[in-house]
């Protein structure tokens, strides 16, 4: 039986994709844009969160949300049933950034006849990303192609990891996910910035995101900071730039005063957990080489 695929993360649709499935696909989450095509799928969910608002909006009414509610998503149960998928691909990892299980899960609870297959996704490091990129391929009968994947990224990301090995000017990097309140990137980020050459003084590899202090920022006064804000693209985290520069911390910064600051696109690359963190990788490197030389 050809599979139907319902992917309900982005980073998952990626990965289903560069598995060489994209015309399985039925079904895709509000968030899914990559590759372009995807775009055109039905969509299957949908935040209870106004667009285009800013960081310190977005935190208080997902904490005004959470207070009443088990998550800050829609799953169109309805349309999931009208489009009969054989396979449903979500995440495990955090409630806010994506639908999660659990709401898949009550979605389903109602449905006749053999429910879909669910495949949860649950990356909390680098190492786990591979691991989902397995399962998936397991799940959906394309191991080679997923290890084919694996071998792919690995010898990309260990070329750039070599290439930094002797740097003896490394430097001391923060990774900030969430503008305000600050939050520094855990999980992936800690091991793709010492791979580029940096160290990571804020998070630990493998650790979640955490909520830190402009305190605890000056204190370690980095000579680098990267803005990647989760779900954020640059022009959203321009549009939010002066939450950041009206802090009096904030120009006492060396990243600052050496003009070491760099806003990424923490949509597209830093906070998806698939194929292109490869090139999260690259940029990094390309951020330590021109400051760093």
């Amino acid at each position: 039986m050809t599979a139907r695929i319902a992917s309900l993360l982005p980073s998952a649709t990626e990965i289903v994709c560069a598995l060489g499935l994209g015309e399985s696909l039925v079904a895709r989450s509000h968030e899914c844009d990559y590759p372009e095509f995807v775009e055109r799928l039905p969509v299957c969910t949908a935040s209870k969160i106004g667009d285009r608002r800013a960081t310190h909006e977005i935190h208080a009414e997902v904490s005004a949300i959470l207070q009443n509610d088990i998550s800050v998503y829609r799953v169109e149960s309805e349309l999931l049933r009208q489009l009969a998928p054989t396979h449903i691909v979500t995440q495990v990892q955090c409630e806010v950034c994506a639908v999660s299980l659990r709401d898949v899960e009550a979605a389903l609870a109602d449905w006749d006849g053999g429910p879909p297959q669910i495949i949860p996704l649950n990356p909390q490091s680098l190492e786990d990303v591979f691991v989902d990129i397995r399962n998936v391929g397991r799940s959906l009968d394309c191991e080679d192609a997923a290890d084919s994947l694996i071998h792919s990224m690995r010898i990309r990301m260990q070329e750039i990891e070599r290439a930094n090995a002797q740097r003896s000017n490394r430097p001391r990097m923060v990774a900030i996910e969430w503008i305000e309140p600050l939050m520094v990137a855990g999980n992936w980020m800690p091991t793709l910035v010492e791979m580029a050459g940096g160290i990571d003084v804020m998070s630990s590899a493998d650790r979640p995101s955490a909520w830190i202090t402009w305190e605890d920022l000056a204190r370690v006064d980095p000579d680098i900071i990267v803005v990647c804000p989760c779900g954020f693209r640059i022009d959203d985290s321009m549009r939010d730039w002066h939450l950041l520069a009206s802090n009096t911390v904030w120009n006492s910064l060396r990243a600052v005063r050496e003009e070491h600051v760099f806003i990424a696109d923490g949509n597209q690359y830093f906070n998806r957990p698939g194929p292109r963190l490869v090139e999260s990788l690259e940029i990094l490197a390309g951020i330590v080489q021109q400051c760093a030389g």
